[in-house]
Parts: structure tokens; sequence; C-alpha cells
């Protein structure tokens, strides 16, 4: 229940806000105490729509975060939505990002249906005016459960609305139709969706994972919207180009200009043009308040700073289109894209209230008693004489912290003090003191310092490096397991005595040629290698390729047998056992900002394990940049700490270094723990000072670059080494390390994945932790490849610097890059810029890394020294000046340091001119604007570094052997080779072979794209038990719908090959009125329990003798059966019944 006071303000409000354009204040909002408030006042008015206008989209995100807690504290169901601008620059001549279309376009659809609402909006997306209410209305497509509609038309109103067909949604704004089944994904929503029909009828319409495309939730209808705000018919564009040109003849513009954006609109055969050339398309404009219901309260947070912040914005717009003019562009006028803020202001006049609320008292009357919490970061002391008076005045206290970890931390500090307080899960910005309601919220930063980011945890996406055949293309290289080396040619239909098959067309050395039919898909693999030269192709039937091979196990097997001798003798070793985890150890762990991912946690463990074994530690961490490694070293460091032991931290670049510094100082600031740095930058007398020190003992950890490795530098007790990025290092440091390795724990850290398949095989012999979780759910980054201009780079500035982020610019000339510093000043005059470069003195380096790191710079121009390690959140635009002249690898590392949740990333890759290109960097290049989804390009980046991975982990000879026989197979070899040293049983896969007269396919009209087909095959013939066999046929049914009868004989003939290799059957074959099955002598079978197996119909005429290899078994049918398919039909359960019998030792019921 609100408190008095509250309830008095609340009634007041409600009061006045009864009509429209009647403003009330309510002042004294401090921390949070907004968000309580409007949370109070829409438990009262549950049945209306809500806007809350914020002064920018970062004051919009905190007050989402307040609300979601205040409306779970309340038990108000409201999920509140957010309405986000542009993220584009007025008048910038790119697209908005199509999220953040599909985001606005979802609330505006919303609204149109008269779903009452709550919107958190920030002010600037408010005067983004948007697409009239008519017109969304012919774009918006409804379905609902059983609604009569031919399959055709969803198709031709997903094209309308600018969809992408594609053969397989992985992405937003695409869609695939597979007979009666038809796949979408929406650009503003979170999982794609599944329409499956029933001849004319919707039958089914279900949400669906992206990554393992089975369906996950029934709904009973969507609406299907534009996949953006501009998505227009050709007589729209039409019209709309008629306007344009003729506005440009009045306005005497550059014809060849306007001409231009004509033929751009008229090539592209979906809309995807500025946002700014809107109204040329719509005889009017909207804002979001014409969508808005009459009764909509409509409050203002903070009005003062929100009227400055649009005031400055307006300012901008201008400019913009100014600008615009001034180089001959065309531009609708200002009021025609935007609503000003003197017209918001009428607008709001016409909705209940507005609301002003304000955090300062600026009378007597209209304010709340509210207190901000005292400044007690840190301070427990402080903390715990604050409860007690709090206590003393009967205030209930809450607590909200946003982690279970957090949680526990406050339940273990409340315990050691002695007090009771409530502890909530949940997020706030700030806390509050609300006296006459005798309430208390306390957000946990507020008492241990540093706001906690969540990060919303997401499946891992390494399923997706094992992407088969999905991507084969005519003219990619295979590996047959027997044939070696060949290249696929295509599919080719044949004729067999059991009618027409598709067969893969393989061709070899010598241009022979191999058509392989499906079922043996099992036995090729597509191949990688680690040059991009092409590789030799093979000879059918020569003895080259078992040579290679058997060359290649060789060299596994010496490389296998050091790896082993590494293992063993570190298993003889002696090292320092840690003590097991203390109070405060546990303190540290808690006081971590982020929620750690399930991996980071078992990460954490394992290391914490090895450390508190009597041996020598040595595993390796691999995660991407983000992913949380730095805090596994730190948790391992502090636990060496507690233990009177030195940390030595290895990097390779200096500016890595630098960032180690600072987040290993910002980490342990709370605890007495010294930290240095020692490089080739630091003076000389600097390094005796701080080396003097180590050998003291009086410094806990040391950070360095491989000056550390050298003589002079000396420990007082050295207990764990951590290594960042150890394949960076020169030979003669990785010689030093190995020495140093039976001695003391070494920790490496590594960005590059290892693939799955060698991170189990490998766990027994090298120690591994693999942190797989994306931290945030990014967005995928945005990459133009654009000719050097001074206008690009000033709006790729300018609008990111306006929505309060920062800029990498990366130039690779030092000589050249004050004059491009020069060129940065000029076009954009009010940005701060700072220059990083390898040749600057270190602190010179250290104190522009700080000041980037701190936001005091907006443009960091550096040489691509910022390629590894770097992991800024706020900035979110990298702009890469001759980018034709950098590697795929380094262009990709680059590209990687920009992109965060929620905010569109933006790469621009800038380049002389097509002209200068050669033919490898265009290949590069083009790759880049393909890696922009993080879809198939993004797997083949991702399967380059796995390869590097393998050269780092397996030593860089290895390389070698990957490339003469393919990544896949390399891969199983040494996992085969790995469990025999190990001592495990390597069983060789049976491959039954079936000849049953029945032939099983997938038809072209049930699975249309060949390369999933090809994928389908392959998984069938890679399965190896019944589990697998369910969860395929399951899986098939959903994305592709019912079986037709060729499938369905298809996963039966699975089924039998399945139970057929259970029994070790190695064939099995129907010769006239005979069924002959093959047995191998390690069968579980024998001939008391094989005969009461079958029925009547069937008679046993040979038993052969079971202690000789591939015995018969001869079995005679005593009728003839028309369907054999329906005859095996019903002998699969009558198997199955007997192989669950024989694997469980019960005897065989007659």
């Amino acid at each position: 229940m609100p408190s008095e006071e509250l309830s008095v303000q609340l009634q007041r409000v409600r009061q006045t806000i009864l009509k429209s354009g009647k403003k009330i204040y309510v002042e004294g909002l401090r921390g949070s105490a907004s968000a309580y408030f409007i949370s109070q006042l829409h438990q009262l008015e549950k049945g209306k729509t809500i806007l809350v206008i914020t002064s920018n989209q970062n004051r919009a995100e905190l007050l989402m975060d307040d609300l979601k807690y205040f409306f779970h504290y309340l038990n108000l169901k409201t999920n509140a939505l957010f309405f986000p601008s542009w993220e584009v620059l007025p008048y910038e001549d790119i697209p908005a990002p199509n999220e953040v279309s599909g985001e606005r376009l979802e609330v505006i659809n919303r609204l149109r249906n008269s779903e009452n609402l709550f919107i958190v909006a920030p002010v600037e997306s408010i005067m983004q005016t948007v697409v009239p209410k008519k017109w969304l209305e012919t774009k918006v497509f409804e379905l609902r459960l059983n609604d009569q509609l031919e399959r055709e038309l969803l198709e031709a109103s997903l094209v309308d609305n600018g969809f992408v067909r594609s053969p397989l949604v992985e992405n937003r704004c695409e869609f695939s139709v597979r007979g009666d089944i038809v796949d979408f994904f929406q650009s503003g929503a979170v999982n794609p969706v599944r329409i499956e029909f029933f001849g004319d009828i919707v039958d089914s319409i279900r949400e669906f994972d992206v990554f393992s495309q089975i369906s996950t939730k029934t709904l009973k209808s969507i609406h299907i919207l534009p996949v953006r705000e501009l998505c227009l018919d050709d007589a729209e564009i039409q019209k709309g180009l008629k306007t344009i040109l003729k506005l440009s003849e009045e306005m005497g513009l550059n014809v060849s200009k306007t001409r231009a954006i004509q033929e751009r609109i008229e090539n592209l055969g979906c809309f995807a043009e500025p946002q700014f050339l809107a109204p040329f398309f719509f005889d009017r404009r909207e804002t979001i308040f014409e969508y808005l219901p009459q009764d909509t309260i409509v409050l203002l947070d903070e009005p003062d700073l929100m009227k400055k912040n649009s005031l400055e914005f307006e300012d901008l717009i201008r400019s913009e289109y100014n600008n615009c003019l001034d180089k001959d562009f065309i531009a609708p006028e200002v009021e025609k894209l935007y609503c000003l803020y003197a017209g918001l202001e009428k607008k709001f006049m016409d909705f209940h209230g507005p609301v002003i609320l304000n955090s300062l008292k600026m009378t007597e009357k209209n304010n709340l008693m509210i207190k901000q919490i005292p400044q007690m970061v840190g301070n427990l002391d402080l903390f715990s004489d604050q409860i007690a008076r709090w206590k003393k005045d009967e205030q209930k206290i809450v607590i909200v912290a946003p982690t279970k970890t957090h949680i526990d931390r406050i339940y273990e500090l409340m315990h050691e003090l002695d007090f009771e307080v409530d502890v909530d899960f949940g997020k706030l910005s700030e806390g509050f003191h609300f006296k006459s309601a005798n309430l208390v919220f306390v957000a946990d930063h507020e008492i241990f310092g540093r706001s906690s980011k969540l990060r919303r945890k997401r499946k891992s996406n390494t399923q997706s490096f094992q992407r088969g055949l999905k991507d084969l293309q005519k003219g990619d290289y295979l590996v047959h397991v027997d044939y070696g080396i060949g290249v696929y040619l295509g599919i080719k239909e044949i004729r067999t005595g059991l009618g027409s098959g598709e067969f893969l067309h393989i061709q070899y050395a010598d241009d022979e040629k191999l058509y392989l039919p499906m079922e043996g898909l099992g036995f090729v693999q597509k191949y990688v290698g680690a040059s991009e030269s092409p590789p030799p192709l093979s000879k059918m039937g020569g003895i080259a390729w078992k040579r290679q091979k058997s060359k290649v196990k060789k060299a596994i097997e010496e490389m296998a047998g050091d790896l082993l001798k590494l293992y063993a003798s570190r298993k003889m070793a002696k090292g320092h056992s840690y003590s097991a985890n203390t109070l405060l150890m546990r303190e540290f762990a808690n006081s971590f900002e982020y929620e750690e991912t399930d991996d980071q946690l078992k990460a954490i463990e394992e290391v914490e394990n090895d450390l508190e074994k009597d041996k020598p530690t040595d595993r390796l961490i691999c995660g991407d940049v983000g992913y949380g490694k730095t805090e596994v070293a730190m948790r391992a460091a502090f636990k060496a700490i507690l233990d009177k032991k030195q940390v030595a931290v290895l990097v390779p670049t200096t500016i890595l270094a630098q960032q180690h510094l600072q987040t290993f100082q910002e980490r342990f600031r709370e605890y007495p723990v010294t930290i240095d740095m020692v490089n080739r930058f630091r003076s000389p007398r600097e390094q005796k000072v701080t080396l003097e020190k180590l050998q003291k003992g009086e410094l806990d950890i040391i950070i360095g670059t491989h000056r550390l490795l050298s003589k002079d530098v000396e420990f007082s007790s050295l207990g764990l080494i951590v290594v960042d990025e150890e394949q960076r290092f020169g030979v003669k440091h990785k010689e030093k390390l190995k020495k140093l390795r039976n001695s003391v724990d070494i920790l490496t850290l590594t960005a590059t994945p290892i693939p799955r398949t060698l991170h189990f095989s490998l766990m027994g012999v090298r120690d591994l932790s693999v942190i797989e979780t994306p931290p945030l759910d990014r967005l995928a980054i945005k990459t133009f490849i654009r000719k050097f201009d001074e206008d690009v780079i000033r709006q790729a500035i300018l609008s990111e610097v306006g929505r309060g982020g920062q800029v990498f610019f990366v130039h690779n000339k030092i000589h050249s890059i004050h004059s491009i510093a020069e060129l940065i000043r000029r076009l954009v005059p009010g940005v701060s810029i700072d220059i990083a470069h390898g040749r600057l003195p270190e602190h010179q380096l250290e104190k522009v890394m700080k000041k980037f790191l701190d936001k005091e710079i907006d443009v960091l121009l550096s040489t691509s020294i910022v390629e590894s390690g770097l992991d800024i959140p706020s900035a979110n635009t990298i702009i890469i000046n001759r980018a034709d002249q950098f590697g795929l690898a380094q262009l990709y590392q680059l590209r990687g340091r920009v992109g965060r949740y929620k905010h569109q990333a933006y790469a621009y890759l800038l380049i002389p001119g097509t002209d200068a290109l050669t033919g490898e960097a265009r290949k590069r290049l083009a790759a880049m604007e393909e890696l922009s989804e993080l879809g198939a390009g993004f797997q083949l980046a991702a399967r380059d570094m796995e390869i590097r991975g393998v050269g780092n982990m397996l030593g860089s000879d290895q390389s070698g052997h990957i490339a003469s026989i393919g990544f896949d197979l390399y891969c199983k070899l040494v996992e085969d080779m790995i469990k025999d040293i190990r001592g495990e049983k390597v069983e060789p896969r049976i491959e039954t072979e079936i000849d049953l007269f029945i032939k099983g396919y997938i038809p072209n009209d049930y699975v249309p794209d060949l390369n999933q087909r090809l994928e389908l095959y392959r998984r069938i013939q890679m399965i190896s038990s019944r589990k697998e066999c369910f969860e395929l046929s399951r899986e098939i049914i959903d994305r592709f719908g019912p079986y037709p009868e060729s499938v369905e004989k298809l996963m039966i003939l699975l089924e039998i090959r399945v139970l057929c290799q259970s029994l070790h059957i190695s064939k099995a074959k129907i010769n006239n009125r005979e069924l002959v099955l093959t047995l191998l002598p390690t069968t579980s079978l024998n001939n008391q329990t094989l005969v009461p197996l079958f029925d009547k119909s069937f008679k046993i005429i040979d038993m052969g003798q079971f202690d000789r290899e591939y015995d018969p078994i001869r079995i005679s049918f005593d009728e003839r059966i028309s369907r054999k398919h329906e005859r095996i039909m019903s002998m699969t359960p009558e198997i199955e019944d007997y192989v669950v019998s024989a694997v469980n030792g019960d005897p065989i019921e007659e």
C-alpha cells in the first residue's frame, strides 16, 4: 500500500489528468523514485496507455530497468516497450538498422490495434516522424490459426513487406518456403516464426530457434509487419520519384546527383533508402501521437533537460539539412521529417497530463519527501551505521541485487552485521529513502561499488561451426575417406535397379569421376585447408592418398607421444598446493560486476581445483574478446596472492599490458594488492625500481611484455604465470616458458577458438577450458565499403558521437597520421581526437589509452595496434582507411573492436577506388561485407580461426598435414589417436550394408534446397543410436512437414541399419524369398536367443557357424509379401525388443 503522502500526490495527479491539457508537477523524485512513482500511478490507471518521454536514450534505458524492477515489486504483469530513435544522423545517407525499424513498427502497430501499452521513449525518437496509419493498415498482414489462405498469397505478402527469400532462415528479414511450410524472421522479433498449412488452412503457427531450426513455442496469431519503415510498392516508388525530380528542378539542384538517387531506388529490388527521403513517398507524415488513444497519460521525465537536448538536436537537424543543400543533394524540409519541440509541446497538451516529473524541488506543495541514499561505497562501517539508523526509525529496507551471487553476498554481510533486511532480485540505477512511506531502497552497487552489467544468457553457437555440407557449392573441394581430395561438380540423377536417384558428382585427378550415392555421404567432408591455395587432386585407386594418410597418422602419433611425455612429466612434478577458498576469496568472487556465464563458472572451478592440487597447473582458457577470460585469470591470481605467492602476467603488446594494468588495478582496488608493469618503454631507472620491489616481495602482480622473461627479472616467490595469447610470442620466449612449465602454475589465455571435436579429445592431454557463451546479445556489425570521402567520414563520426559513443579511426601509416588528424579536426570541429601508435613514448600512449577508456576522447586515431585486446563498450563505429591493404583476419579482428548490445555498430572500410584494388583485396572486402550478418560468412571466419587455434595448440608444423588431408579428417585422426594413447578403446564403426529391395530418398519437392537435402543425407549417415534417429525424425517433420512415403521408407531403413549396427550385423540382404543376415564375430546374438525372435512367417534354414567371421544366417519367407516395407515395419519392433533384451541381459520371450 502506498503511504498517505504518496496517496495524496497520486490522487491529486489522477484528479488533474481526468481532462487533457492539464499540466501537473511531481517533484523531489530522487534516485529511482520516479520509476517507483510511475509504477504506482500505472497500478491505479491500468486500463490506459502510458507514454514516458526521457531526455535521451541512456536515461530511457536506465528507466526501463528501474520500471522492470518496480513492476515486479508491485506484482504488475506489464511489459514496458522501448520506442527507439533511428540511430542515424539527420539526413545521413544510410538507412536506419532494420532491428530499430522493427521495434518502432511493432510499437505503432500495437497502438493501431488499440492495445493499452506502457511505452518509454527518448525525446529524439518522438521527434522523428512515423509512417501514416492508413499506409500501415494496408501493409500489415494478420494470420490466425485455422484461417483459410493460399500459401502463394502469404509468399507475395512477405515479398511486398521487404522480406528476402532464402533457402534457410538464419537472419532477420529472411523467409523460406518448403512445401506446406513457410518460415520468416521479422526485423523486430527475438525468434523467427514457422507457418504450416494443411491444404489452404493455417494448421499451426509456431516460433522456432534460429540455431537448431526446431520449434519452441506455439502461437494463436501473428501480425506480419514490413521489415522497415520504408517498404514501398512500385506505384509508391514511381510517385515518390516524380516528386523528387520535380522538386530537384524547382530548387535548381545538380541533376546528376538526383539521377543517381533515382537509379539507386529503381535498381534496388527492395527499398532500403535512407530515412530522410520518406516524406517524398507519402502525402503526409505522422508522429507517434497520431497512434495514441485519446486517454493516454503522458509523463515527461526531467522536462528542462529534455527541452535543452531537443533544441540541440534541432540545431543539428537544420545544420545537416543546409549541408545537404550546399552539396546539391535533394532533402525534404525539416518540418516534414521531424516534429520540432514547439510542436511537441502542443501535442503533449492533447492528452491526459502531461505529468511533469522532476528530481529537484521547485515548489513547496507538489513535492514528495524523498532523499537520496548517502555515499557509502566500499565503507562498510558507514553502511552499518546507516542501516542501524534506518532500523531505529522503523524503516523497511529493501536491497536490490541483480544476480544470485550478489544476493548471497548481501545475505552474508547482513548476517555478519546482525541485521535483518529484505533482499530482492532486480536491477536499480539508484536507491532512495521515502521517509513518510517508511521505505528505503538500496541498489547493491551503492554498497559495493560499480553498477552491475547483466549478461543476457544465450545458447552457445558452437554447433554452427560444424556446418557440414550446408554451404557446399560447385567447385568446392571434398575429401573422401577412401579416395582422397576431389572437386565437387554438382548432382547427377542416375537410374539404378531400384529406380532413379541423386548422386554426388566428384572429379579426381586425370579427369576420373566418382558418382557417390546419397548413402555414401558419411564418407565425405568439405575440404578446409590451412592455406588459401587449392589442394592437389588425388588419383582414384592410387596409393598416394593411402600413403599421405598414413604419413599424417605417423606425424600425429609422434605429436601425441610428445604431448603424453609432457603430460607424464607434469604428473610426476611437485607443485604448490593452494589453500581452499576462504571467505576473502568468496568476497572477491562476489564483487565481480557481471553475472558469470555457466561455462565461465565451470572454467573458474576447474582452475581453482587445479591450484589446490600439488601438481603444477598448465591450463588453456579459450574464449573470444569480452567472454570473461581475464576474470578467470584474476580469480586464480587472487588465490595465489592469498598464499603469499607472486603472479606474472605476460602479454604480447605494450597496449595490451596497459589495458591489463588498468583492468587489474580496478578489480583489486578494494584489496591490499600491489600491481605494477614493466616493458621496454619504461626508463631503465623505473624498471630497476620495479624489479627491486619484485625481488624483495613488495609486488604481488607484475604485468609486462616479453621483458618479463629477461635474465635480470627475479621473483621473491613466483607462484603463477598468466600468459595472454602465447602464440604471438617468439620461439625463444616459448622455450623459456616451457622450462618454467614443470615448476610453476601456468594459465594461458587465447581468443582463438578451438574446434569442438578437438576440445573433447584433447581434454585428457592438455587441460582445457572453453568459454563459449557470448557476453551480450550483440547486433551484427553493419559494414560499408566506401571510396575515401570526407562526407562519409564526417557523417560517421557525427552520428556516433551524437548518440554518446566513441570512434576508432585506423590509419596504418605513422608518417601521415597527423595529416589525417588535421583532416578530422577540420571536418568535425567540436570533436575531441587523440593519436596512438607504437612509436609513442610509453607514458604518452598510456595517457591516450586511459583518456579513451575514460571517454575523454571521442575519436581515437591509431595504427593497427588496437587490433588485439582492446574492449571498449562505448566505441561503436570503426573507420578503417586503406582497408584493401589489410588481411581478412586483421580486418575481422579490427572490426571486432566495436559492437555492443542494443546499439548498432558500424564499420566503414575506406578504399582509394575500385580500379586500384587487386583481385585478392576485392575478395577480402566482399567477404567482410558478407561477414556483417552472423550467418554463413561468420562461420567461415570462425573456421579459419579454428585452424589457427589447432596450429597454436599442436604446433605450427601441423598446418602442413591439415592442408594435405583437410581439417575435418585431420581432427578425426587426432581424436582417435588421443583416445588410443589414453588407453580408451576406439570401436571401429560398423558399416551395415542393407539391400532389402526398397529405396528411400528425400524428394526435391519435400526439401527443395539441394544443400539442405545433402546435409540431411549426411546427418542420416552419421546417426548411430535410436535416440538420434528419433530426434532427427522429429526435426524433419517440424521443419519440412509430414513425411512423404519415400522419406518414411528412408527413416525405416535408417532404423533397421542402426539396429543391425548395434547387433554387429554387417549385411542384411533379401534374395528371392530369403533374408540373409551376415554377422560379425563380435555379435551378442546366439542361436538360443535368435530362434524365438521370428514368428510363423519365417523359417531359419541355415544358422552358419558363430565362431567364424562373416557367417550368414539365412531366413526364408513362407509367404510372399507384396509391400515389403510394411513387413519390415512390423519386424522392426520385434528386433527392437530383442536388442533391448540383449543389452539388458533379460530372457527373450517366445
